[in-house]
């Protein structure tokens, strides 16, 4: 069987930075020049800012891209699902799935993507790999990745500055390096994912515009979609 152990050097890297975080993106990086070049092309701006950045620096970026003026999410059933009963559901699936193989997934959620691509290193359940992957991983990242367009990080500054959310700041918006590990991960996820298909295919995801907020995070996100149906985002 296919071994996954490559994913854990993605998994680090989309967590909160720790001091060797640096150390972390050069394994990365070396790591996909062995074994995924046009890859490790994607991933080069961002290898290079954690590099040349200090630990504080680093921590502000993650901090400003996932949490406090989130560009997109970390939780993967979120991300596909919305706020539909179906995330719920694949949120207890993956419960039990993260249970049977002992991933500790600490304070985050089982569908946090680090604890997703970690689980690719322990599970030998290799269908249920493929399916996830399919369904969820790329697709999900897909969305993640469409997030950082420049075109809508314009609009959700413009739709945080009408909402009074707090004092934006653009510089760590425009030109995120966290896009370029994204679309390194993708490119990795569809390479080893390519002979993979399945006859059934995921629900339409829910329009999300129909439900209430979830912690406060759909809010931003309806006032963009209503924004954007008045532009062209390319």
């Amino acid at each position: 069987m296919k071994k996954y152990n490559h994913y854990i050097a993605f998994a680090d890297l989309l967590r909160y930075p720790s001091s060797d975080y640096p150390e972390k993106a050069n394994k990365c990086m070396a790591m996909l020049k062995e074994r995924y070049p046009e890859a490790a092309l994607e991933i080069e701006p961002f290898v290079n800012y954690m590099l040349s950045h200090t630990e504080d620096e680093r921590e502000e970026l993650y901090t400003k891209t996932f949490d406090v003026q989130p560009i997109c999410y970390l939780d993967l059933g979120y991300v596909i699902f919305g706020e539909d009963y179906k995330r719920g559901a694949f949120l207890l699936h993956m419960q039990e799935e993260q249970l049977k193989e002992a991933n500790d997934c600490g304070t985050d959620l089982s569908d946090n993507i680090s604890n997703m691509l970690t689980l690719y290193t322990k599970s030998d359940n290799r269908a249920l790999l493929d399916e996830l992957s399919v369904k969820i991983l790329i697709p999900g990242v897909e969305k993640m990745i469409s997030e950082f367009k420049q075109a809508r990080v314009d609009l959700k500054i413009k739709v945080l500055k009408k909402l009074h959310k707090a004092i934006i700041q653009e510089d760590l918006n425009h030109g995120n390096v966290y896009k370029n590990i994204l679309a390194a991960l993708l490119f990795v996820l569809q390479k080893d994912f390519e002979n993979v298909s399945f006859s059934s295919v995921l629900d339409p995801v829910v329009d999300i515009q129909h439900h209430n907020t979830f912690f406060g995070k759909q809010t931003l996100n309806i006032e963009v979609n209503k924004l954007a149906s008045n532009y062209k985002l390319d």
